[in-house]
């Protein structure tokens, strides 16, 4: 790796720590050279995965996505976005355990709606009333029936 500010290949590292959960490795660099200070973050490569959408389109899988859902869902709700963060991490790792190369959409959805479900039952039911698209009040009494007592919003 080369120095980002004057291209020189040698460099020290003076600091090292776990970055986004766990799943990378913080390095702060200084230039042997210029002596300039720089970031850089190592991470284990992982295997694309692709989404099987409902119409059997495909498409490479979104952390950023699924987390932008979630935001949505919690729209003016009293919910950390970085608990959202990790939700959304927890859902691309289950994707990654128990799916090999491609993942259904349905899968996607099923794992948002039960980490909504346990982080705010309100956003766990706007979440639900969009992916399985409800199409009357009737489906709504349904999913609100399935929020434990004592959880709703």
């Amino acid at each position: 790796m080369r120095c980002p500010y004057c291209g020189h290949p040698e460099h020290r590292v003076f600091d090292s720590r776990p970055a986004r959960e766990d799943r990378a490795i913080r390095r702060r660099r200084e230039c042997l050279q210029c002596f300039r200070r720089f970031t850089t973050y190592e991470e284990p490569e992982t295997p694309r995965l692709m989404v099987v959408k409902r119409d059997g389109s495909r498409e490479a899988f979104s952390v950023d996505k699924v987390l932008n859902g979630m935001i949505t869902a919690c729209h003016k709700r009293p919910v950390p976005i970085e608990k959202l963060r990790v939700a959304a991490y927890e859902v691309e790792r289950s994707l990654q355990t128990d799916f090999e190369d491609e993942a259904p959409s349905w899968a996607i959805g099923e794992r948002v709606m039960e980490r909504l479900r346990s982080i705010d039952p309100v956003a766990y039911v706007r979440f639900a009333s969009v992916y399985r698209e409800f199409q009357s009040p009737s489906d709504f009494v349904q999913i609100v029936q399935t929020v434990p007592s004592g959880q709703e919003g």
